[in-house]
């Protein structure tokens, strides 16, 4: 694919379990477009999430090879992807995983202190006002709702303004109208930074705004 920010050949998983080895993934080849916004769809089980933990370096494929930004992400110790993510990519979890000693300010500005951004409160404060939370950067996590907090982790993964933004299940702990006002603000983030974004999700009316959608069973690509 021309311009692909992110490419898949013959990526296989699997993991040890009680009962022995597990294969999670089969076989999955598969580009992502620059700019390309795609879902990821199927049943509970399906691999949806292991297959996006996989593209963002967050687990290590049994085989075949995958790419992000031209650099073999299989080819990367812990610490080379852990920098590679923290300069390129932004993750979004159904669980919010905000360090629950830290306000919404320092949250946001904490990944970008690390990558040694000489203006990281700046950037958080302005990125906590694109997600409507200006008021609420002294507050801590257990003092917002759930929506607020996914708020948070918005504005934390959108801050470093980076190439791919992955997201599973973003609205999978949040009500009706808080889910659709975080879908909302992903895809007005990702307009905003012109990013690639790869959504999971179960619900395939959220996955229908994206300009492709993917679906996986037992493991395997399947058509959406």
């Amino acid at each position: 694919m021309p311009d692909s920010v992110l490419s898949l050949r013959n990526v296989a998983l699997s993991l040890d379990g009680n009962a022995g080895k597990v294969d999670i993934l089969h076989d999955i080849s598969l580009d992502v477009a620059s700019g390309e916004t795609l879902g990821l769809v199927g049943p509970s089980g399906s691999g949806k999430s292991s297959l996006l933990m996989l593209m963002g370096g967050l687990e290590q494929a049994s085989a075949g090879t995958i790419t992000a930004m031209g650099e073999d992400l299989t080819a990367m110790n812990e610490d080379q992807l852990a920098r590679f993510r923290r300069s390129h990519m932004g993750v979004v979890f159904q669980s919010f995983h905000l360090i629950p000693t830290m306000t919404a300010l320092e949250n946001v500005a904490t990944p970008l202190e690390l990558a040694g951004a000489p203006d990281a409160f700046d950037r958080a404060r302005a990125e906590l006002d694109a997600v409507g939370l200006g008021a609420r950067v002294d507050h801590y996590p257990n003092q917002m709702s759930g929506g607020e907090q996914q708020r948070v982790a918005l504005a934390r993964a959108s801050a470093p303004r980076p190439r791919i933004l992955l997201a599973d299940e973003p609205t999978g702990n949040l009500d009706e109208t808080n889910g659709a006002a975080i879908i909302d603000l992903l895809f007005g983030l990702r307009d905003r930074h012109g990013a690639t974004l790869i959504m999971v999700t179960h619900a395939r009316d959220l996955a229908a705004r994206c300009s492709r959608v993917i679906g996986l069973r037992d493991g395997r690509l399947d058509a959406a």
